[in-house]
């Protein structure tokens, strides 16, 4: 290195997160292409039966985005103006937009501090007369508790709307694929997920006659048999295109290796990074270990900072280095449209903390040994540092 150069001028800058796509990818999107059948075609039907049929379900039915999934759940399960569910602060807005395209009201309760998932206990304790749910995030891809989840609402007589969209591929307490439980659930696909097609979502019906009202509503209201212009019902364009089908289809025949190569390099960060956790309140906290039978889903690479420490200036200590990192997440109950309801800071003290000292590190199948020592030993020098 020359006197007065930086790492960052010596080293490529890393990307945060990355999707990978190979040529199986390009070739069935050309092959979309050339077919001329862009939208409601062969090739979206076959993206759903491959899903389907990797996540052990009957049915899956595609949409634009996992928040059209999620929007479709909310009015599959009934859920109307008035109505209360309970979920987590500790996630992303969407969790909680959802219910209000619906006019539901979104109760929060505090997280767990170690699964950081929404806490069982407090969510009973939050339910209310008006109360007709329960929304589970598996956050960064920890499968939430679903079992204490399921004895609730049936004990209470309550829905359940599952939001994976950040857990394609974890396995629950019980040894089941997210997701596979017989319950509304939902998964996306944006660009930095386990598996991608660039935007769209999917939705796990209960049965043959919601899967039947879900094509009709991503598709502004038509049923299958019906004439172009021809509706029966409300609908939205929640529609997923065959060529971003197409993507998805090539995503699942690999989604197995797509799952261990975001394993293999949490592995490497956890191997790096556990000379900085030490259990203390000065030490780093990183992501929760599996607990067999379940297996998070790596989706992100959160660590928590230590209390102590300067978020913000980690942060820029670590782009000098030309090494990307994000705050994530935020607790979305201070956000204004969510305060507005009523809620204040303080109402959810492990939440409020967890979302003050988080920290997303890059995070993708691209990233080397290398990298992996990079972002530690700067991670480390920022720490130190601060």
């Amino acid at each position: 290195m020359v006197p007065g150069q930086t790492v960052a001028e010596e080293l490529p800058a890393l990307d945060l997160a990355r999707p990978e796509i190979g040529p199986d990818e390009e070739r069935l999107v050309l092959e979309v292409l050339r077919s001329g059948r862009l939208s409601l075609g062969p090739v979206l039907e076959r993206f759903e039966s491959d899903f389907a049929n990797w996540l052990g379900v009957e049915d899956a039915v595609a949409v634009s985005s996992g928040t059209a999934a999620l929007h479709l759940g909310v009015r599959a399960l009934g859920w109307k103006p008035g109505d209360e569910v309970i979920l987590s602060p500790f996630t992303f807005v969407a969790s909680a937009n959802c219910l209000l395209y619906e006019e539901v009201k979104p109760v929060f309760a505090d997280i767990d501090p170690v699964s950081l998932n929404l806490d069982p206990a407090a969510a009973e304790a939050a339910i209310t007369e008006a109360t007709v749910g329960l929304l589970p995030i598996d956050i960064f891809g920890q499968p939430a508790d679903l079992p204490a989840f399921e004895s609730i609402a049936a004990s209470r007589g309550l829905g359940i709307l599952e939001d994976s969209c950040q857990a394609l591929g974890a396995v629950d307490q019980e040894g089941r694929k997210v997701g596979s439980r017989g319950n509304v659930a939902t998964f996306a696909f944006y660009a930095n997920k386990q598996m991608t097609t660039g935007e769209g979502g999917m939705i796990i019906p209960t049965d043959p006659a919601m899967a039947e009202v879900l094509r009709s509503e991503r598709n502004q209201g038509r049923a299958t048999d019906m004439d172009w212009l021809d509706h029966d019902r409300l609908g939205f364009n929640y529609r997923m295109s065959d060529v971003t089908a197409a993507i998805g289809v090539a995503q699942v025949g690999r989604l197995d290796e797509l799952l261990e190569g975001r394993s293999r390099v949490a592995r490497m960060y956890m191997d790096r990074l556990s000379a900085l956790s030490d259990g203390s309140a000065t030490g780093l906290v990183l992501p929760a270990a599996d607990r067999p039978p379940a297996r998070r889903s790596w989706f992100v690479f959160p660590v928590r900072l230590p209390e102590a420490s300067d978020r913000d200036g980690v942060i820029r200590k670590l782009g000098e280095q030309g090494i990307p990192a994000k705050a994530y997440l935020p607790s979305i109950h201070l956000f204004p449209h969510l305060a507005e309801l009523g809620y204040r800071e303080g109402q959810f003290p492990v939440a409020e903390s967890v979302a003050a000292r988080s920290l997303a590190l890059p995070f993708h199948t691209g990233l080397t040994e290398g990298d992996i020592d990079r972002v530690a030993s700067a991670l480390n020098a920022a720490l130190g540092a601060g």
